[in-house]
């Protein structure tokens, strides 16, 4: 998709520039991680003990580990080198990557992340994909994302995700090598409410889904995120209420429904407002729009 900047009345279409190092695509994302891929950055050029090296290793809101790897060019196979560093990654006990949390954000930013285990994420960055690429995505049961960058004129910079459906990861434990572990789901989730909750969750769910062809729904352990680029909208499933934490922007918010959680918590989605009834649906779901307008 072209980009184009307003001129008067007329619009000038901006042309790519390229990278002259893939270096410097790689530290561009690392310093920007948390803006643009809404993740905490750990480490660069990590050496595994097989002797490979992770591009970037990150861990992002839902406390998901994340590797990244950058496509040098079109010939490299990455996407087989994100799975093989992921295969190693889930070898190791949680224990490791609770230390490399602590080590590179602290212990009071390290405490507020809840590992999930379950779901570590595949990230590869390209200018562009072959349909081989492709097509290995599609039918390898892990969570591989292939995003798609450009710089343009002028400094502009965009990160725009190919059109491939979000897998499931294939689990291993950390504790029990080798032993699959089930996929958390939205039923899951579901099993502590109420038969009056679970209607309006049913409901806030399908609102939500029509606001965006792109939304992608994910259950983690703790929530079920709602994302396009980023998360904009994490639903706590409580037994008479839900909980939703929402994008850090200035509400339109006359009601005064949104609370901002203290900034000690360190949370990335910290803004929170509560649903217990249908009678708020419509109110609730027009914060909801705001903190989706934020990640497009």
């Amino acid at each position: 998709m072209p980009i184009f900047k307003t001129h008067g009345k007329k619009l000038h279409k901006l042309s790519t520039v390229s990278i002259k190092k893939e270096k410097d695509l790689q530290t561009l994302v690392e310093e920007n991680l948390l803006e643009v891929l809404d993740m905490h950055f750990l480490a660069t050029e990590y050496t595994t003990t097989f002797g490979g090296r992770i591009d970037t290793l990150a861990v992002d809101s839902s406390g998901a580990p994340v590797i990244i790897e950058y496509k040098r060019n079109k010939n490299d196979n990455v996407i087989n080198q994100g799975l093989s560093y992921l295969r190693w990654l889930q070898a190791q006990k949680i224990e490791f990557f609770e230390m490399l949390l602590i080590k590179r954000l602290g212990e009071d930013i390290a405490k507020t992340i809840k590992i999930d285990w379950k779901n570590p994420r595949v990230v590869c960055i390209a200018e562009s994909y072959s349909k081989f690429d492709i097509d290995t995505v599609e039918v390898v049961p892990m969570r591989i994302e292939l995003l798609k960058y450009r710089l343009y004129q002028e400094g502009i910079f965009s990160l725009e995700q190919v059109g491939v459906r979000e897998q499931k990861s294939t689990q291993v434990s950390a504790s029990q090598p080798g032993r699959i572990q089930s996929e958390t789901t939205v039923d899951d989730l579901l099993a502590k409410a109420s038969p009056v909750i679970k209607d309006l969750f049913g409901e806030l769910r399908s609102r939500i889904i029509e606001m965006d062809e792109n939304i992608i729904e994910k259950a983690t352990a703790f929530y079920v995120a709602f994302r396009v680029s980023k998360n904009f909208a994490e639903v706590h499933i409580g037994k008479n209420q839900l909980k939703i934490h929402l994008r850090p922007i200035d509400y339109e918010d006359p009601k005064g429904r949104v609370d901002k959680i203290p900034e000690g918590y360190n949370w990335t989605m910290d803004r929170r407002v509560y649903l217990k009834n249908e009678s708020d649906l419509e109110y609730v779901l027009g914060l909801i729009e705001q903190s989706h307008s934020d990640v497009l």
